[in-house]
């Protein structure tokens, strides 16, 4: 059975996640505005698509697990997909299908969703239609990936050189292929941070703030670093510190992603 990715809600917002973020990077005002508006009206928190998106973050975010468990969790979200209203659910897609070919056209169904191939997984796995076969091996592949262990967070930075530092520069000058998963929770919180008057936003950004300062601190600290990268860096510093006195406004959303970026170069490059 081939997958129909406008069927699969969770690549729906995932598409339209990297649409506003390409956006957001070129300066398109317009059509960042227009996305944000379509993940507004179609992802509200008490939204059907929402309520699905949900489900599917359960079995994407959870990692090193025991294997029982995650049978279970696996389970029991199948059978809170299984009581979504199938029609309705179907009928939220078209909308929000005919909302994005009419806002921002057809291109918008071509952006890169790097984990697609788990999302298809779980559409098929949720899918009333799907093959016995395919849905069984596909329930194995899932309770696997949450079984694994999560990658750990870089805990050292270290010096970088000149190259290192202009490679970084040119790639903040050119829109993102790939977004990293710390953009995507940042970009996940802005974009819906209206259903909640911003409090998960806020939460979010004090513990995002505090995490990217103390790394980047590590190369401020680091007396053997290039001294043109840690005068970047304290600049960088600066704007962490000048950002917990002032409310959040839409010119720190380019920064942030930067710097979260920047924290990843160096991270590399460690």
């Amino acid at each position: 059975m081939k997958h129909n990715k406008k069927r699969n809600t969770a690549f729906i917002y995932e598409a339209l996640v990297k649409e506003f973020t390409q956006a957001v990077l070129s300066r398109d005002n317009g059509r960042k505005a227009r996305t944000l508006t379509i993940l507004k009206e179609h992802f509200a928190k008490e939204s059907l698509l929402s309520a699905e998106l949900g489900l599917y973050n359960i079995l994407l975010e959870t990692q090193n697990i025991k294997d029982t468990l995650a049978e279970r969790l696996l389970q029991e979200t199948k059978i809170a997909h299984h009581a979504l209203n199938e029609k309705s659910l179907f009928d939220a897609q078209s909308r929000v299908i005919a909302s994005i070919n009419k806002k921002l056209g057809p291109e918008v169904w071509s952006n890169f969703v790097p984990n697609f191939k788990t999302l298809a997984s779980i559409n098929s796995v949720f899918g009333s239609k799907s093959p016995v076969k395919q849905k069984v091996l596909f329930e194995q592949a899932l309770v696997d990936r949450m079984c694994r262990q999560a990658p750990s967070d870089i805990e050292n930075l270290k010096s970088v050189d000149n190259l290192t530092y202009h490679s970084f520069i040119k790639k903040f000058n050119q829109k993102y292929d790939k977004l990293l998963q710390e953009q995507k929770d940042f970009l996940n919180k802005y974009i819906t941070s209206f259903a909640d008057e911003g409090f998960e936003l806020r939460v979010y950004l004090n513990e995002e703030i505090t995490r990217l300062k103390s790394l980047i601190s590590v190369t401020v600290d680091n007396d053997s670093a290039d001294t043109l990268i840690r005068e970047k860096s304290k600049e960088v510093v600066n704007y962490l510190d000048g950002f917990r006195k002032r409310e959040f406004d839409g010119a720190d959303l380019t920064k942030i992603l930067k710097t979260q970026e920047l924290v990843r170069e160096l991270s590399n490059h460690a």
